[in-house]
């Protein structure tokens, strides 16, 4: 029967490697066709990958915690009879003619590929420069190390195989090439895996030192207990010590932790604010909530009215929509907006809405809630969360009245909403000023210093507030 090649397919423009996390199918096991075989991790979001056919899973080629290009081969399937040709990444055939099950194929090792950016006026670009640069700034994962081509490849260190995940860790906590060969390992051949690289940490005897003065490596935080090591350590990853209870994070705190770090080095942050009286919005989201969720059977917030006022004054200033790539400026030709949601673990993920301008405030409004809960339930794709020119981040529903938001890179600019409040304000009025009770909030806009000046960002921003004080009261829904 024709063997078929499970391959990493393409998870987003951004995206150009994952990371094997678990093995639904075990080699053998029957699979029917769109039946998920492994769960893999990118930089931004777990996913899973399907069986294109139906079949026997006959070879697995990626351990766990493997890290592989897209394109990559991950497994090899024998279905159940002749199939039809697919197209691969590159246009190649998937099918391929029966091979010994010892023989794994060369394709899981090919370099990552990149695509060139869609809709960008580039001003003294270079392709080749710019594809380099937005991947190595997209990559969160352990950023405080430069991206090389071999670090995508399986590496062979004193005849002991040590995954891309694993070296990055032991680079990030200062550990010897002595000092790793002499951690047991548990996976096959003795290769040590992340959790034995993470158990040996948590029982580590040698002091870890600090790192003070490279700029390019993120200071980890340390713990100031008794460095003779903790006193247990439970199979959560929770360790106890003399006053202190030490949780180890999560992979998505790690990667939200190096992103937050790496947008900080590469951006000069600059934070402008702005009051904006909403309250003909307010009174308008109030009058209508109610007949636009009976007429389309979906809610209406304020985040998609938001959405509209900031997509006409991105339009007034382009720049804002923007990248930086070396020395050349990217300006978006679309605006791919996205929502920073926060889940309930406390973790952060910001869905993307592609080509937002472009849609109704009924279709803004189905996709912010459509993504909001694909993201608390963890349903969301890799492109979901990738490609966005342009974040907001809400965070008045935390009760919060000022931010200064951390760009999310490789953008240019991102906006925090407050808290809407009522207080009273003093109205122009002809002949006389007065003092009324209105809703008020404050918008704040970071913003990276390197392209947007003083100037053009906090006329940005004093825009949006425009746009959200002309509310139009007689808006139909």
């Amino acid at each position: 029967m024709p063997i078929v090649e499970l391959i990493l397919p393409r998870m987003g423009e951004s995206v150009v490697e994952a990371t094997v996390i678990n093995w639904l199918k075990k080699e053998g096991e029957r699979v029917e066709e769109d039946e998920t075989v492994v769960e893999v991790a990118t930089d931004k979001v777990d996913t899973e990958v399907p069986s294109p056919y139906a079949g026997t899973l006959i070879k697995i080629l990626q351990d766990v915690d493997s890290v592989v290009s897209v394109g990559g081969v991950l497994a090899q399937i024998e279905t159940d009879g002749p199939v039809k040709q697919l197209s691969g990444l590159g246009g190649e055939s998937q099918v391929k003619e029966p091979t010994p099950k010892n023989v794994p194929s060369q394709k899981a090792h090919e370099e990552p590929t990149q695509d060139d950016e869609d809709g960008v006026k580039d001003i003294k670009s270079s392709d080749e420069e710019a594809s380099k640069a937005i991947t190595t700034a997209e990559k969160p994962s352990y950023p405080s190390f430069e991206v090389q081509k071999e670090d995508t490849k399986p590496v062979i260190t004193d005849e002991r195989y040590y995954s891309p995940l694993v070296r990055n860790i032991a680079r990030t906590e200062n550990i010897s090439t002595e000092e790793l060969k002499s951690i047991v390992g548990t996976g096959g051949s003795g290769r040590v895996t992340k959790d034995d690289i993470i158990k040996y940490l948590a029982t580590r005897k040698q002091p870890v030192p600090l790192q003070a003065h490279r700029l390019d490596v993120p200071l980890k935080t340390q713990s100031t207990a008794d460095p003779s090591g903790p006193k247990s350590a439970g199979a959560t990853g929770t360790i106890h010590d003399a006053g202190a209870e030490i949780l180890k994070m999560d992979r998505m705190r790690r990667t939200i932790a190096d992103h937050m770090i790496l947008s900080q080095q590469i951006s000069a942050h600059v934070t402008s604010v702005v009051e904006a009286d909403v309250t003909n919005m307010v009174r308008w989201r109030n009058q209508n909530k109610e007949d636009f969720e009976r007429k389309y059977r979906t809610k209406l917030t304020f985040t998609p009215l938001f959405i509209e006022c900031v997509q006409k004054a991105i339009h007034d200033f382009p720049k804002i929509n923007s990248s930086v790539v070396g020395d050349d400026i990217h300006i978006k030709t679309e605006i791919h907006m996205g929502l920073a949601t926060a889940l309930d673990n406390g973790n952060l993920i910001v869905p993307v809405i592609k080509n937002s301008d472009e849609l109704s405030l009924l279709g803004l409004a189905k996709k912010v809630n459509e993504l909001s809960d694909r993201a608390r339930s963890s349903r969301l794709s890799p492109d979901e969360v990738s490609g966005g020119t342009f974040t907001i981040s809400n965070i008045g529903t935390f009760g919060n009245l000022i931010g200064t938001p951390i760009i999310n890179q490789p953008q240019v600019a991102v906006l925090a909403l407050g808290a809407i409040q009522k207080r009273p304000v003093v109205l122009e009025t002809k002949g006389s000023d007065t003092i009324a009770i209105r809703h008020m909030m404050f918008l704040s806009l970071s913003f990276d210093h390197r392209i947007i000046d003083g100037f053009y960002g906090g006329s940005f921003l004093k825009r949006i507030g425009e746009y959200i004080e002309n509310f139009d009261p007689n808006k139909k829904i």
